[in-house]
């Protein structure tokens, strides 16, 4: 069972990680697109037009299923990608873990991108699943980009600039781009003790192995990872070494292409 999972950059690697330690022999596609990052910025055309160049690749090289860990791709791409592929490919996308959070705290943070923050994705979002809670949006400006650079310093400011703009009451925060679950350590270090942090990758991954399951096909691999960088095969970005995920994913054993 070959698995893609399509992100403009290391968002991919929170749900990568979950995926092999749940199922390590399964066989991962990570097709990153470095040329391409960041994609929440690019016309909504434009995104489309890339995630399903990238789900067409990767069907070819064999994949059965296709993760779109990125919020960005989800919003913009994902019922795209699933007409694209037809009934018998499962594509599984991202949504912010909003609704646990809310069910859980009086008052949410929700983490994202400035444009996330701003968007009508966003509110709907709040307004679907807030659940009575106070739920407020903070953009953390520079967080995703620091981290797709492997740079946990800037990563650390930009966290303890957000910091700075949430609430002190808040007693939960959803990491509301799939970059964030790789700093979680340091981002629960800045926040006032007994906040809770919420993310979506866990649940992703588990999502995904359902649908795995229901296919009722032989899913065991040889727990390869093959990497592809905007259509091109290669390696996983150094920056990647600087998470636990990213090394996780590095110590895979590599298909040749």
């Amino acid at each position: 069972m070959i698995v893609a999972l399509i992100d403009s950059g290391l968002g991919m690697l929170p749900t990568s990680a979950w995926l092999r330690k749940l199922r390590p022999e399964l066989d991962l596609i990570l097709a990153l697109d470095p040329d391409g990052a960041p994609w929440g910025p690019k016309p909504e055309q434009w995104v489309i037009d890339r995630v399903l160049a990238t789900a067409q690749r990767c069907l070819d090289r064999g994949a059965e299923v296709i993760v779109l860990p990125c919020n960005t791709a989800s919003v913009t791409a994902l019922d795209h990608v699933r007409e694209f592929v037809g009934p018998a490919v499962p594509v599984v996308g991202t949504v912010p873990a909003i609704k646990p959070a809310a069910a859980a705290c009086p008052s949410v943070a929700v983490w994202a991108t400035a444009a996330t923050t701003a968007s009508r994705y966003q509110a709907d979002l709040i307004e679907k699943f807030g659940n009575g809670s106070s739920v407020v949006g903070v953009a953390c400006h520079g967080l995703a980009e620091a981290i797709d650079r492997g740079e946990r310093d800037a990563a650390t400011a930009a966290i303890a600039s957000a910091v700075e703009r949430t609430p002190d009451d808040v007693g939960g925060v959803v990491l509301g781009c799939t970059h964030y679950p790789l700093m979680a350590d340091e981002i629960a270090a800045q926040l006032p003790a007994g906040v809770r942090l919420f993310d979506s990758a866990e649940a992703v991954a588990a999502q995904t192995l359902r649908r795995i399951d229901a296919l009722n096909r032989p899913s065991a691999g040889e727990g390869t990872v093959e990497v592809f960088l905007s259509g091109r095969p290669g390696r996983l970005p150094a920056s990647a070494e600087a998470f636990p995920a990213g090394q996780l994913l590095s110590a895979g054993r590599s298909q040749p292409s």
